[in-house]
This record gives structure tokens, sequence and C-alpha cells, in this order.
């Protein structure tokens, strides 16, 4: 039998037990992708984090929920950096490069605050063409709850979601919903989540609400707070919302309705012909706990 200890973080939160929760291994050479797989199935978070070596960055970083791996993920990437830099103590802000199945990627670290922001891909959008009535219907609602003023799309920042704009919050708390419906309704990607936002929001300091259902396939039902998605709906906000703006900078809150309240920052922007999207947010860390591998 192996042994092996995963740190606990909260990220997107201030205090325990808030935000999205995620088990980060800081030494995951050597172990194989199978056993990754296997430390996310017992672990239970909607991912985990590996931190390996990296040829061609400064760390390499994996991510398996509890289903499959993922190429990129917000929330693990802010506990996976938070976890690393407990560990290092840097006494003034850093910038370090992360490879990932997405790509390289910035991140970077400021002592301070705490905070940890993380660059991700160019946003690529593709438009909804399959039933929008049965994948609204397969989160327990009908096209009544749909905002008329914005698409229903596909969008990626190195995970593909699907944006479904949403006109209150009333229709949030309504919600339930059926993920092995998912694949069969996201017929152009079929592993991609289901992300509906919305422009009414709890706190006053926000400008959207969110909630994210994990791919069918993923082995989780919903996601407290996404960073991933969260930088969807940032380019999203550009694209569709105010096309018209070159820049933005969110605040968006996402959680409340699992319990777990969660703020990501959003900085999007228009730059070389797409639109360029880096998310920030603190982690909070847990107990560390320990898994067997046979």
């Amino acid at each position: 039998m192996k042994t092996i200890t995963l740190a606990r973080y909260d990220a997107f939160a201030d205090a325990p037990g808030m935000g999205n929760p995620c088990g980060v291994v800081l030494e995951a050479d050597g172990l194989s992708g199978e056993e990754m797989q296997q430390l996310a199935f017992q672990a239970g978070f909607s991912e985990c984090a590996f931190i390996c070596r990296s040829e061609k960055a400064d760390l390499r970083l994996r991510f398996f929920m509890p289903g499959r791996e993922t190429p990129l993920c917000g929330h693990g990437t802010v506990c996976a950096f938070s976890a690393l830099m407990a560990r290092q103590a840097p006494a003034a802000p850093l910038t370090l490069r992360a490879e990932t199945l997405a790509g390289e990627l910035e991140l970077g670290y400021d002592p301070a605050t705490r905070m940890v922001s993380m660059e991700q891909a160019p946003a690529r959008f593709e438009p909804f063409e399959g039933d929008l009535e049965g994948l609204l219907g397969a989160i327990g609602l009908d096209k009544t709850a749909l905002d008329p003023r914005f698409p229903a799309v596909y969008g990626s920042t190195g995970s593909w979601t699907v944006i479904l704009p949403i006109r209150t919050l009333e229709d949030f708390r309504k919600m339930q919903p059926q993920n092995k419906l998912f694949p069969g309704l996201l017929t152009a990607h079929p592993g991609a989540s289901v992300h509906p936002l919305c422009l009414e929001t709890l706190s006053p300091d926000c400008q959207l609400h969110g909630r994210h259902f994990s791919a069918g396939d993923s082995g989780v039902t919903e996601d407290p707070v996404t960073g991933t998605a969260c930088g969807v709906m940032g380019a999203y906000w550009l694209a569709y919302i105010a096309p018209g703006e070159t820049r933005a900078d969110l605040f968006i809150e996402q959680g409340q309705e699992m319990g777990r309240d969660g703020h990501v920052r959003v900085r999007a922007c228009r730059r070389e012909g797409q639109i360029q999207v880096k998310i920030a947010g603190r982690a909070v860390a847990g107990q560390p706990f320990t898994l067997q591998l046979p």
C-alpha cells in the first residue's frame, strides 16, 4: 500500500468551508495518471490538483475529477499554487509559468494579500445549435427562464462549458440538474459542463451570478465556484453583454445556492483580435489528509 498526503484548500473564499474545496498533491511526479485518478475518486472533490515537474515551464499541473482528467481547472490552480506558495513563502510578488493540457499559462502570487492570479487560454465561442428547451429541462427550467437578450453558446478558456443566460435569481433557486442527460444534448461537445449566468446578483458589489453543473461523465453534480467557467463568463461579458467595451473588470458570485459562498475576480480585455482573460482569488488552507493506493 502507498500512503499519499493531500493538502486541503478552499478556493475563492476567505473562510474554511466556503468556496470550492480541492485536494492538492504537492509532489506528484511519482504517481501515474491512473493513480491520480484513483486519488481524485477517493477524495470526492469536484477536482484534485497534482503538481509535477515540467521540462518547458516552471511547473506542470494536472487536474482530475472523480470520473476523468480535465485539461484545466481554475479553482484547482488557485488551490495548488496557494499550497506551493505556502511551502516556499516568497517575500515578494512573483510570476511563474505552468504547463497544463490547455497550454502554458501565467500564474501570479502576491504574499501580502495571498491572492493568486491565473491567465487562461484565449476565449473561444461557438453557437449552441442543439435542443435548447431540452437542455433547460435538464436543469429543471423551461424556456421562460431564458434571458432573450443574450445567446446560449459553447464557451472555452481551456475547458468547454455551455453559457445559459437566465433572467432571475429565482430561476437559479429552481434548478435541479440531471447531468447524465447532458452528453446527449451537447452534441458538439458532449464532455462540456453547463453554466447558467444571470445579471441579477445577491451582492451589489458583483456584476454576475453563476452556477456550474459538471459534465455528465465527471462524477460530480455541481461545482460550487469555478474559476475556469468564471473566466468564460468574463469573456462572454465582452462578447455578448457589452460588445462595445474593450475591457471588463468583474466580480462574480457563485456557490450561494450550495451554502459555499464564493467570489472570483475576472479581468477580460480585447487584444489582437482575441478576448484574453485572467482570474484571481484566494484559497484557505484546511487540514491535510491521507489516502491509500494499492
